[in-house]
């Protein structure tokens, strides 16, 4: 191995520096380092020249302040190109996987060079003793960060850009993904498709204004490599579920194709147009696990400098780690220099990119204590103290496969949460299969049997049928069964417990009957999420008929199967979601002011629950599996501004429904393409109710115009 005074430092005057802030800060004299390691025995500082290729200079870090190594470098630029070599012991019993002739990317690198590429010489010794050859050798293939100037976001022209502040109760979230929500979009230019301009553009904001969404929850957009498996294979991690670089934005989601100031504008850029479009952007973070993946994955940066601290192990001897994401590993958020960086990671993006709030990949994980998840642990209680991000909206997965790993409605007040049993029930109830009128109820009723025992608010319920994960809603009305042969694990990934229907036919039909079925059914269960009491959350594409094909996991396919068709996109699908955001926004059927749900059987005064006679519907008959009508009466006539009354039939015959008194006219009708009803009618006359069908009718005179 080559000596390091071969590789003595040059150019710059090396001084010990400051250990705060963590990574590297440039100012107008130098450049300050600072790198977190407990156990290391030295740390150095390695210069490339400005493509990343050669290490022109090494620089050993001689500040210490407890955990924290410092070095700064008089005179260095901004656009310097670096990278880190820890020393310590090759001990993976005892948790210690120090190999300085690994070159490591910094854990707060806001930009970085180049591309991780497996089969690379340089990551042989990842598996086994770390090799004894020159601590130089294949570097240039290694992840290396690049210093930027800091302050530049402060200099980025916002334009008064001001967050349009959505309250949770008031909001409407549309999860997509960068890439694939604009790549096939005819509105946007070409060039631009498929990246965070293309977001940002007109034609892309002018179909989310149509729709009337108040927030996009974008997929994964930190910097990310593909696991080894999909690299081989031509795949790739599209989702973005595989972390290594929580302040660089992904270059494959800009127009350039590579990180730097560009990206970063590009990003901003973005959502500066969508604040102005009254558009909150909310990230999906994934601080749970990072891409160094198992025992057996590469060491790119955090293994590299601290593994006993970045991960958590099930017995320090064990020398492997525990697994509660799937992924490999878990992050430690018990240390509080790995909970340091969560948190430095989540303030940068919303003071550098003013996003609106952050969706959390398995959320537990990051609340895991000793004892296991514990809702007041330290990073919740840094979170709700933060003058930063307290601010900002949060929203659990809640849930991972740890022990005790399900929390729905576990997480603290204030915090939203995807709800599952909203997905599951409801899916059960329209796609016939077993359920009850009580199951549907409930969970219209944000889940009051989950949330408003632990005094949670009916808004922090995000109720949804579909997301990313799993099938498309149509789909999800056309296959029983998973089609994923396409990510060549012989279809077995993805669930098998969809709730599904498919009307008749697997996959697609040229049976009208079949698929008239299929688009009333996407359109009840669009109507029921939207209207629901809670906050609603749709998956991009469900509202214009995108199909994968039967592909439940498509996680790594960045190509037709993913990307939304908006040339086949079905524009009265498109008509039917604005009209009921527009009728959710209008006439809030089910505000989130209060519960309405089955704390009493009966409900509570804001609502009537009836059944198909119009008598109160009580007692068993919330159970009775042979039947799916039911009504909701919303304020009584008489006493309340605008009553409105819901009716549902999702069983498979025709119905007929008494009406309250009153004088009554259809403002959304779910069996019509638009969903425009026209009809009136006289309380206690009969109604009919399509099978698969939800009305909402308004007390004639009541003045709401969608």
């Amino acid at each position: 191995m080559a000596s390091l005074s071969a590789l003595s430092p040059s150019g710059f005057a090396l001084s010990e520096g400051r250990a705060w802030p963590l990574g590297a800060t440039a100012d107008s004299d130098g450049i300050n380092f600072a790198v977190f390691s407990a156990h290391a025995l030295a740390i150095d500082l390695c210069v490339f020249d400005d493509p990343g290729q050669r290490e022109v200079a090494r620089h050993r870090l001689t500040g210490r302040s407890g955990d924290i190594w410092h070095g700064r470098l008089e005179g260095a630029r901004p656009g310097l190109v670096y990278g880190l070599r820890a020393y310590g012991s090759w001990r993976p019993d005892r948790g210690h996987r120090y190999n300085p002739a690994k070159l490591l990317l910094d854990p707060y690198a806001r930009e970085i060079v180049g591309d991780f590429m497996w089969g690379d010489e340089h990551f042989a010794a990842d598996r086994g003793h770390p090799k004894q050859t020159d601590p130089r050798d294949n570097a240039s293939s290694a992840l290396k960060a690049r210093v930027i100037d800091d302050p530049r976001h402060d200099r980025f022209d916002w334009q008064g850009d001001r967050a349009p502040e959505t309250s949770l109760a008031d909001s409407v979230i549309l999860e997509l993904h960068v890439k694939g929500f604009s790549k096939l979009n005819p509105a946007v230019p070409e060039v631009l498709r498929g990246t965070c301009a293309g977001l940002g553009h007109p034609g892309s904001i002018a179909h989310l204004q149509k729709l009337g969404v108040t927030a996009v929850s974008l997929l994964p957009v930190h910097r990310r490599i593909d696991e080894e498996r999909l690299a081989k294979a031509g795949l790739s991690n599209y989702w973005g579920y595989n972390t290594i670089g929580f302040f660089a934005p992904e270059p494959r989601l800009g127009v350039s194709g590579v990180d730097g100031i560009g990206l970063r504008d590009e990003f901003r850029e973005m959502v500066r147009s969508l604040h102005a479009a009254g558009i909150e952007v909310i990230l999906d973070v994934v601080f749970n696990h990072t891409a160094e993946s198992d025992g057996n994955g590469p060491s790119i940066s955090f293994r590299g400098l601290d593994n006993a601290a970045y991960y958590r192990a099930p017995a320090i001897d064990a020398g492997g780690y525990e697994n509660d994401t799937g992924c490999g590993n878990t992050v430690d958020l018990r240390h509080p220099r790995v909970l340091q960086l969560v948190l430095d990671s989540m303030r940068y993006w919303v003071e550098a990119f003013h996003v609106d709030g952050y969706r959390f990949d398995l959320a537990p994980v990051l609340g895991r204590d000793d004892a296991g998840f514990n809702r007041r642990s330290a990073f919740f209680t840094a979170v709700a103290q933060d003058p930063v991000l307290a601010r900002v909206k949060m929203i659990a997965e809640p849930w991972d496969l740890g022990p005790g790993g399900y929390q729905v409605g576990g997480f603290p007040n204030g915090w939203a949460e995807w709800n599952d049993k909203f997905r599951d029930d409801m899916r059960a109830f329209w796609l016939r299969h077993p359920a009850s009128r009580g199951d549907f109820a409930q969970r219209l009723c944000a889940s009051s049997d989950v949330f408003q025992a632990r005094g949670r608010a009916p808004a922090e319920s995000v109720n949804y049928v579909v997301s990313h994960d799993g099938f498309t809603l149509r789909d999800l009305v056309s296959y029983d069964q998973r089609r994923n042969e396409a990510n060549l694990e012989n279809n077995r990934d993805g669930t098998s417990n969809n709730l599904s229907f498919n009307a008749g036919a697997e996959g697609p039909s040229d049976e009208p009957a079949i698929n008239a079925l299929r688009a009333r059914l996407q359109r009840a269960l669009i109507a029921t999420t939207l209207l629901s009491q809670g906050t609603p959350m749709l998956a991009a594409g469900d509202e214009l008929g995108h199909t994968q094909g039967g592909n439940n996991n498509p996680y790594c396919h960045d190509g037709s199967i993913t990307w939304i068709d908006w040339q086949h996109a079905d524009t009265d699908l498109i008509a039917f979601t604005a009209r009921v955001i527009a009728l959710r926004r209008v006439a809030r059927p089910f505000a989130n002011r209060w519960y309405t749900g089955l704390t009493n059987p009966r409900g509570l005064h804001d609502i009537a629950w009836l059944t198909p006679e119009a008598e109160p519907l009580e007692g068993d008959a919330w159970r009775e599996a042979s039947s799916r009508v039911l009504g909701g009466l919303i304020g009584e006539p008489g006493r309340a501004a605008a009553p409105l009354l819901m009716l549902v039939n999702a069983g498979a015959t025709d119905e007929r429904f008494m009406l309250p008194a009153g004088v009554w006219e259809v403002l959304l009708d779910t069996t019509q393409p638009t969903g425009i009803g026209r009809w009136h009618g006289q309380g206690e006359s009969l109604l009919p109710l399509p099978s698969s069908s939800l009305l909402v009718l308004a007390a004639a005179g009541a003045g709401i115009r969608l």
